[in-house]
């Protein structure tokens, strides 16, 4: 008899952390990734489509036989997540929820900072479920669009990657003074 997997997917590669964390936390379950790297990045695509690109991916690991999805993309979790959830036949988690209460949890000053794609940011996603868990908390969004192409690429140790990430948070810490915490997908070796 063939076990059911876990199914991961991702836009890209990104996802692959995720994966990685499951492997550590579950040993036992066989995980189903898929990196949708032909349509790599999602965070630029209008939420339509990254409801239809998440749906077919959706579909594509229903096929295998999956018994759970996880959404690994911060984009489609916080954009097709519900769609996911109202039409699979498999429980769905994504990537959004967890951040986000970590970031309730941990934060010291009462304000977090938000790094992601054009498309999580503006959906107001993270911002959300963190006002769920504490509306007293400050929540800033900072778009960092280069940060999908240089985890893609695998420049993780990249010295122009330092330099955009200080970039990045040298804007979002004008922006908000006094930031201690930061939810967002963190650029690791996978």
């Amino acid at each position: 008899m063939v076990r059911a997997a876990l199914g991961v997917f991702d836009s890209g590669v990104g996802g692959l952390t995720v994966a990685r964390s499951l492997r550590e936390a579950l040993p036992f379950e066989d995980i189903i990734y898929l990196g949708d790297t032909a349509r790599v990045p999602y965070g630029t695509k209008s939420q339509s489509t990254v409801i239809r690109y998440s749906r077919q991916t959706a579909g594509f690991l229903l096929g295998k036989g999956i018994k759970y999805l996880v959404v690994a993309c911060n984009t489609a979790s916080a954009q097709a997540l519900d769609a996911l959830r109202q039409e699979m036949p498999v429980p769905v988690m994504g990537v959004v929820e967890p951040g986000a209460r970590l970031a309730t949890e941990i934060t010291q000053s009462g304000k977090v900072g938000v790094l992601g794609t054009w498309g999580t940011i503006r959906s107001e996603a993270y911002q959300r479920i963190i006002h769920d868990h504490n509306p007293a908390l400050e929540v800033f969004g900072k778009a960092c669009p280069l940060f999908v192409p240089l985890v893609e690429e695998g420049w993780i140790d990249h010295p122009v990657t330092s330099q955009i990430i200080n970039h990045y948070l040298t804007e979002l810490r004008t922006a908000s003074g006094d930031l201690d915490t930061f939810s967002a997908v963190l650029i690791t070796p996978y």
